[in-house]
């Protein structure tokens, strides 16, 4: 393969890329979103600068992704945390637990996703919407919800849903130092709202070393909601550069 073959390849393995290029396009993507309120110094210790804490809140989402163009079939759940940047509100993308390695490694290298494995699933069991995250063979969160009990305008759902994202993108160079390190924005635009609801809700986090979710403990569930959609994610943009601002 000369340098210019090697150049065209999108990722490695050269012969067997690990994720294909997007766009990459959801059909009928699935949510569980619960927010609930925290402990203030808990969110100060992991919330980056410049990002601004906006309240005490954190929303736990769970996404069940059946029919994804290029990555499949596949489950993701993680904490998202209400902040502003400029005066603008969106929400920062503290932690993602992925079942799917195609996934995990597009959002890291395409984007900026803080995806790492575990074992998420959303079901529903008689009457509830169930959504459960496993680290290796351990329970680590537990999220249950009232099934379609009331619908949610759905002007409301996709506000919930195309908030702007701020994520931090790291890549180490190869002499132990930050090659990269910024804070970067993306946003849901194009996205068709299929159903949506609300519910009483409850969640439970159990403490592990390597998913440190109860980090963030639950003391109050403010709302829940159950949303379907289709939808294509966009490329984020750099907002700061922490190796030239700092």
């Amino acid at each position: 393969m000369n340098q210019g073959e090697v150049i065209k390849q999108f990722t490695t393995p050269l012969d067997a890329p690990a994720f294909t290029m997007g766009p990459y396009l959801f059909h009928n993507r699935e949510y569980m979103n619960i927010l609930y309120r925290t402990d203030l110094d808990a969110l100060r210790k992991i919330v980056p600068e410049p990002l601004k804490i906006e309240d005490s809140l954190v929303r736990f989402e769970i996404m069940k992704m059946p029919d994804v163009t290029g990555l499949g079939s596949y489950t993701e759940c993680g904490q998202v945390i209400p902040v502003s940047f400029g005066g603008e509100e969106g929400e920062y993308l503290h932690a993602m637990y992925v079942d799917s390695f195609a996934a995990i490694s597009s959002g890291r290298e395409i984007s900026a996703y803080p995806k790492k494995l575990g074992k998420p699933n959303l079901f529903v069991d008689s009457d509830t919407l169930v959504g459960t995250l496993d680290y290796g063979s351990l329970r680590v969160a537990t999220a249950t919800m009232g099934y379609k009990h009331f619908p949610l305008d759905l002007s409301e759902a996709r506000k919930e849903i195309c908030k702007p994202n701020f994520m931090i993108k790291k890549m180490p160079g190869y002499d132990g130092h930050p090659r990269i390190c910024e804070l970067v924005r993306s946003q849901i635009t194009d996205i068709t709202i299929h159903g949506a609801w609300s519910g009483p809700a409850r969640i439970e986090f159990f403490s592990h070393a390597f998913a440190p979710m109860s980090d963030l403990p639950v003391l109050e569930v403010i709302s829940a909601s159950h949303i379907i959609t289709d939808l294509t994610l966009s490329s984020p943009t750099v907002l700061h550069d922490y190796l030239t601002s700092y």
